[in-house]
């Protein structure tokens, strides 16, 4: 068995996060203006939208802190993290708490969604810069709409949104995610017992996705886990459910559940078998479980976001268990990323290629996607590979 080349990827992680992904942001995307960001971004780095959507306000803000506190302590990366941080405290939250969806790029309230994600990135990203920081205040506004988040998650009506009668109890995925990731980034450095029954009662959830009969992770489960009849039960998002996986694989290297680290090695695993295009390659946006159109007109399309996902969970797999097709299946995700989204001539990576690997738009950054996935990964798995070589 050929010894698995970690200096080899280390290299090019660093070469790719500090040379090519993280220079783009910097150049292009701060407004020293008006503060905050520009993520509407064309492949050149021009800026063909100024509106500001608050999801990648606050993922910027969490990458560029998340840079900062974990691997160098760059006054540059600080100083564009206060630029947004300051941005969204000023304009992000409507006089009831909640956070918007988007804003002009002045700061104008545009949009706001009866969903409670837009939350989730502002508590991250003011928890990350609080630590870069040391600011309890800003731990504290982050902490106390948590508590919101739980709030509004579990009771749909305070967003707005009414229970109707015909509508069916649901476990979705992506909550249950989001409260697992808050939870744990609350309680790094220290403070983590007050959220370890969420933790555990969220890694639950999660694991109630998994269909072992049919190998398959979906979207949206009963309650108990239990089928729904629908397009929204079968909806499979592979690289969503391989994420998740990698969630969890970190809660059981922490806690060293071995069944919970078995469940989520085959979280990661199967969604990866069930999502990779055998014809063409990459991975799959949506597909329904049982073989009918998704409902999704976009499912055939390769995003960079589920390719980002599976690089960084099948290192983790690899580094957990040494098993070899981990480490193949890491290199051939990396080997199709690499070639199809990365854009070396100027920087960052394409977001959209269509079912045979070519990009359908040239732009760099949008509505869904900026500073985050991208950097995300490459900061993650160098940490990684550092410990492995």
């Amino acid at each position: 068995m050929a010894k698995f080349e970690a200096g080899k990827y280390l290299e090019l992680f660093r070469r790719e996060l500090l040379e090519h992904v993280i220079p783009f942001w910097l150049e292009h995307s701060l407004d020293r203006e008006m503060g905050g960001y520009f993520t509407c971004l064309e492949r050149d780095g021009r800026v063909y939208d100024t509106t500001k959507y608050m999801w990648l306000q606050s993922r910027q803000v969490w990458m560029l802190s998340r840079l900062y506190n974990t691997l160098e302590k760059n006054d540059r990366w600080l100083e564009a993290a206060r630029l947004g941080c300051e941005f969204i405290k000023k304009y992000g939250r409507d006089s009831s708490g909640r956070v918007y969806f988007s804003l002009t790029r002045e700061g104008r309230p545009l949009f706001i969604q009866r969903k409670v994600f837009a939350e989730c990135f502002y508590i991250m990203a003011l928890d990350e810069y609080s630590r870069a920081v040391e600011d309890k205040q800003i731990k504290q506004e982050a902490v106390e709409l948590f508590g919101k988040f739980l709030e509004w998650s579990d009771n749909p009506v305070l967003l707005g949104r009414p229970v109707l009668e015909g509508q069916k109890p649901a476990s979705s995925l992506a909550l249950a995610m989001s409260a697992l990731w808050i939870a744990d980034q609350l309680g790094e450095g220290g403070s983590e017992e007050p959220y370890r029954p969420l933790i555990e009662k969220s890694v639950r959830e999660i694991l109630l996705h998994r269909i072992p009969e049919k190998k398959i992770v979906l979207e949206n489960v009963a309650p108990d886990g239990t089928l729904l009849d629908s397009p929204e039960g079968r909806l499979m998002n592979p690289g969503h459910a391989i994420e998740a996986g990698w969630f969890v694989l970190e809660e059981a290297r922490k806690s060293g559940d071995e069944e919970i680290k078995k469940q989520a090695l085959q979280m990661i695993e199967w969604s990866f078998e069930k999502g990779w295009d055998t014809r063409h390659g990459g991975i799959f946006y949506f597909l329904d479980a049982e073989g009918f159109p998704p409902m999704q007109l976009e499912w055939f399309m390769k995003l960079w976001w589920p390719h980002c996902e599976a690089i960084y969970a099948f290192l983790s797999a690899y580094r957990e268990t040494g098993e070899k097709r981990f480490a193949d299946y890491f290199g051939q995700v990396v080997d199709y990323a690499f070639s199809r989204f990365s854009d070396p001539g100027f920087g960052e990576w394409y977001g959209y290629l269509d079912r045979q690997g070519r990009p359908t738009h040239t732009l760099k950054g949008g509505p869904y996607k900026g500073c985050f996935h991208v950097p995300r990964f490459l900061l993650l798995s160098i940490g990684m590979l550092e410990k492995m070589v």
